[in-house]
C-alpha cells in the first residue's frame, strides 16, 4: 500500500509539473504571438529588420499541451481517463508532503512562470551592456526592447532600468542596423510621452539623431527622422533645441535633394508642417527660422509637383501652414517660389485625375486643399500691398 501511495504520489506530482509546464507554455505562446503580431505590424511599414527570435526550444515549448486545443480540454481528458479512487489517494499523498517538498515544487512552478515585461527589459538591457555579446544577440536584444517599450508604462521605466543609456550608446555602433533600431526604440519610447521625451533630451541625444538623419544608410536616416519627430512633437523645449541645432538647415538639405529617397521627403515635410502647426496653436509671435530660409520654402513648394501623390498632398499642407504664419512674406512665395504658377499647374493636373475613378476622391480632396492655399496666398498678397494713401506718400517722396 505504501509503495502504491508513493507511486500515485509521483504520478500526481508529475501531472502537476506537467500542467504547470503546459500553462507556462501556453502563456509563453500567447506572449510570443502578441510580440510577433506587433513586429509584423512594424514590418508592414517597410522596416524589414527581422522578427522576434525563435529557437528550437521555444518551438517545443509551444507544443507542451501535447496536441490538445485547450488546457481545459486536456484536464477534462485526464480526469475522464483516471480512476477516481486513485486520484483521491494521490491527492491525500500530496497533502502529506513535507514543507521542504512543497517548497521545491513551488520553486519549480516559479521557474516555469512567464517573466514580466520589466524582467524581460532587464534581460535585454543586460545583454546590451555586455561588451562580449555577439552582433546577432545585440540585434535580438534591441528587437525585443523595441516591442517592450511600446506600452507607455514600460517606456517610463526604460531610463530607470538603464535602458536609455544603453540604447543611446548604440547610436554610435559601427553597424548601421544597430544604429537604426536604436533610433527606432528612442522614437517609439518618446512618442506622445513628454516624460520620456525630456529624459532623452536631457541626455543630449537630439544632436546625434540630427547627425544620423543625413546617413547614407537610408533606413537609418528614416528612423532618425522618426525619432526626431517623436522627440520634439508638442514639446516646446525640444523644438527650441531643434532650432538651436539648425534644424531648418537639416530639413533644407533633405528637401532640396531631389535624388534622395522619397520617404525622407515625406517625413521631413511632415515634421516641418507639424512644427509650424505647433507654432500656430501657441499663437506665439516668435519668428521661426523657416520664414527666412528661402531655399527651404522653395523646396517645399516644388514638392507639390511631385509624382508621389502622398508627398504632393503633404507638401501642399505644409505650404498652407507656412502661409498662415505672420512672419512669412507672401512675396517670397510669389517671386522666389512661384507659388501662383505651381498652384495653376496643380489645378490642371487634379482636373485630369478627377476624371479617373481610381483617383477621383483623392483629387477632389486635394483640390479643396489647393483652393484653400490659393485663397490664403492671395489674401496675404493683398494684405501686403501698400494702401492708396501709402502709395501717395511714396509718390510724394519720389
Amino acid at each position: 500500500m505504501k509503495r502504491r501511495a508513493i507511486f500515485f504520489s509521483s504520478i500526481a506530482a508529475a501531472m502537476l509539473v506537467f500542467m504547470a509546464a503546459a500553462v507556462a507554455g501556453a502563456e509563453r505562446e500567447n506572449k510570443t504571438s502578441s510580440l510577433g503580431a506587433l513586429w509584423s505590424s512594424a514590418k508592414e511599414e517597410g522596416d524589414d529588420l527581422g522578427g522576434p527570435p525563435t529557437t528550437v526550444q521555444e518551438e517545443e515549448e509551444r507544443h507542451l499541451d501535447g496536441g490538445f486545443s485547450t488546457l481545459e480540454g486536456m484536464l477534462q481528458w485526464s480526469i475522464g481517463h483516471s480512476d477516481p479512487e486513485k486520484l483521491k489517494e494521490a491527492a491525500l499523498d500530496i497533502e502529506r508532503l513535507s514543507s521542504q517538498d512543497l517548497k521545491q515544487r513551488q520553486e519549480l512552478m516559479d521557474k516555469l512562470k512567464t517573466p514580466s515585461d520589466a524582467e524581460l527589459m532587464k534581460i535585454a538591457i543586460n545583454d546590451l551592456n555586455n561588451l562580449s555579446i555577439s552582433l546577432d544577440d545585440r540585434h535580438r536584444a534591441l528587437q525585443e526592447l523595441l516591442i517592450l517599450v511600446e506600452p507607455i508604462d514600460n517606456a517610463n521605466e526604460l531610463h530607470k532600468l538603464g535602458g536609455l543609456t544603453a540604447v543611446i550608446k548604440d547610436l554610435n555602433h559601427s553597424n548601421p542596423d544597430i544604429r537604426t533600431i536604436s533610433a527606432w526604440i528612442l522614437g517609439t519610447a518618446s512618442q506622445n510621452n513628454l516624460f520620456v521625451q525630456n529624459q532623452i533630451l536631457e541626455l543630449g541625444t537630439l544632436a546625434k539623431l540630427m547627425e544620423i538623419a543625413h546617413s547614407d544608410f537610408i533606413e537609418e536616416a528614416i528612423k532618425a527622422l522618426y525619432a526626431i519627430s517623436a522627440l520634439i512633437r508638442n514639446n516646446p523645449e525640444g523644438q527650441q533645441l531643434f532650432y538651436k541645432e539648425a534644424g531648418d538647415l537639416m530639413l533644407q538639405k533633405i528637401l532640396s535633394n531631389s535624388s534622395i529617397d522619397i520617404r525622407l521627403h515625406r517625413k521631413s515635410v511632415f515634421l516641418l508642417a507639424d512644427l509650424v502647426d505647433c507654432q500656430l496653436q501657441s499663437r506665439s509671435d516668435t519668428q521661426l527660422p523657416f520664414s527666412s530660409n528661402h531655399i527651404l520654402l522653395k523646396s517645399v513648394v516644388d514638392l507639390t509637383a511631385s509624382a508621389d501623390l502622398d508627398l504632393q498632398e503633404k507638401a501642399l499642407y505644409a505650404v498652407k501652414s507656412l502661409l498662415m504664419l505672420r512672419s512669412t512674406d507672401a512675396l517670397v512665395f510669389k517671386d522666389i517660389c512661384e507659388l501662383d504658377l505651381v498652384l495653376g499647374r496643380m489645378k490642371q493636373q487634379l482636373l485630369q485625375l478627377i476624371l479617373d475613378d481610381q483617383y477621383k476622391e483623392y483629387a477632389l480632396d486635394v483640390e479643396n486643399l489647393r483652393k484653400e492655399v490659393e485663397l490664403i496666398f492671395h489674401r496675404k498678397l493683398e494684405k501686403g500691398k501698400p494702401t492708396f494713401t501709402q502709395q501717395l506718400g511714396l509718390t510724394a517722396l519720389q
